[in-house]
């Protein structure tokens, strides 16, 4: 049994594909979801979306957004969502130096905007890491990245 993974942004669906299992960055840390996942409604924080296809693992870099699991189908609804090869990695270098410099300097006001700002830019880099690291032969995982079975 398969699940059915959709990523929709406003402009356009990033990804309509079959799998396996899916990681989303949910609010309180990584979900994994498998066929036969009771209902879920969840928000998403910004970072890594990964899905597995048989041996195929592909991540997108994904902004802020909801996602909703039922009857093996894995809709997210993001602001933003980028494959490996859509990501600038020179310009994301330079936006998450820029977020870590506005981090020292941010008020109480601006603080979670900077800190989304420096999730994306580190979210954008890890998906383009990880892309040439499998590229290369070899599927890359940074060590804090667990999946986590919330099958019921």
């Amino acid at each position: 049994m398969k699940l059915k993974l959709q990523v929709v942004t406003p402009t356009r669906t990033v990804a309509a594909s079959e799998a396996d299992q899916v990681e989303l960055p949910g609010e309180l840390g990584y979900l994994g979801i498998l066929p036969g996942h009771t209902p879920l409604i969840t928000v998403l924080k910004t970072g890594v979306l990964t899905y597995r296809n048989g041996a195929d693992e592909r991540s997108l870099a994904i902004s802020a957004g909801f996602a909703e699991i039922a009857n093996d189908v894995v809709t997210v609804l993001a602001d933003q969502a980028e494959e490996p090869a859509e990501v600038d990695v020179p310009a994301a270098e330079r936006e998450r130096a820029q977020a870590e410099e506005d981090l020292k300097t941010a008020s109480r006001e601006s603080l979670d905007q900077v800190r989304t700002r420096l999730e994306l830019a580190q979210a954008r880099l890890a998906v383009a890491r990880r892309a040439t690291t499998e590229g290369a032969g070899g599927a890359a995982r940074s060590p804090t990245h667990r999946y986590t079975d919330t099958h019921s």
